[in-house]
């Protein structure tokens, strides 16, 4: 992550904690994100970002404000879960069915 991209994300992820915590959300945006949550903790990226489309779709006005970071935070995951796992020492090493760089 930049630094930029993390903070972004962050002070966008607060306005929804907040939104959140003083019930400002609708119930279907509630469960939408609790869904979404769900698919995040299970890596399972594609269904992510079909909730936050449809999030975006159906409830615009509502969810403005946070929603990009919610977005920019599916697809930084997406490339973290992407990348090689880093070793100790700094190398990578390559899984089967890979080559070594």
């Amino acid at each position: 992550f930049q630094k930029q991209v993390c903070d972004d994300i962050g002070r966008r992820l607060t306005v929804l904690g907040d939104t959140w915590a003083q019930g400002k959300l609708s119930a279907p945006v509630r469960k939408r994100m609790s869904l979404l949550v769900q698919e995040l903790q299970q890596q399972h990226w594609d269904a992510a970002d079909e909730i936050h489309r449809s999030l975006m779709v159906d409830h615009v006005n509502e969810v403005s404000q946070w929603l990009v970071g919610v977005k920019r935070l599916i697809a930084e995951m997406r490339m973290l879960a992407a990348e090689p796992a880093a070793e100790p020492d700094g190398s990578t090493e390559a899984r089967p069915g890979q080559e070594e760089p």
